[in-house]
């Protein structure tokens, strides 16, 4: 889908077309209307539930930024529902919550409260 913007840049105006790949795109190329390539930032909503890799018909989710471990709100064991907040994990202040990808059961939670953890670290599996 290609839509049509004015932007003003320095008092200039400039009329760009932006065509939407995917919901989840960093930046979209717009053309200019004076020819000038340049990138048009998009807003993009990060969703805090974490990256799930599947694994022997298990699922480990892994964190999605680098952060602290405030919360865990389950046990290993415990029955989840799809959505349901397995932990908080704090990033840059701000809270993130860390939800099951799917209904389902945690059969281990490899973070401890507190834990610093990196993009990519194993938080639990399902």
């Amino acid at each position: 889908m290609i839509k049509k913007f004015v932007v003003t840049v320095n008092g200039e105006k400039y009329e760009v077309e932006v065509e939407q790949i995917g919901e989840a795109a960093a930046s979209i190329p717009a053309t200019v209307a004076s020819g000038i390539k340049a990138e048009a930032p998009v807003a993009v909503t990060a969703s805090a539930a974490a990256p799930v890799k599947a694994s022997g018909g298990e699922n480990e989710v892994a964190s999605p930024l680098p952060g602290v471990i405030l919360r865990i709100n389950v046990a290993a064991g415990q029955a989840v529902k799809a959505g349901e907040v397995i932990m908080i994990l704090e990033a840059m202040k701000m809270e993130n919550d860390i939800v099951a990808p799917k209904d389902g059961v945690i059969s281990a939670i490899n973070v401890q409260k507190g834990a610093a953890v990196q993009t990519g670290d194993l938080l639990f599996t399902m």
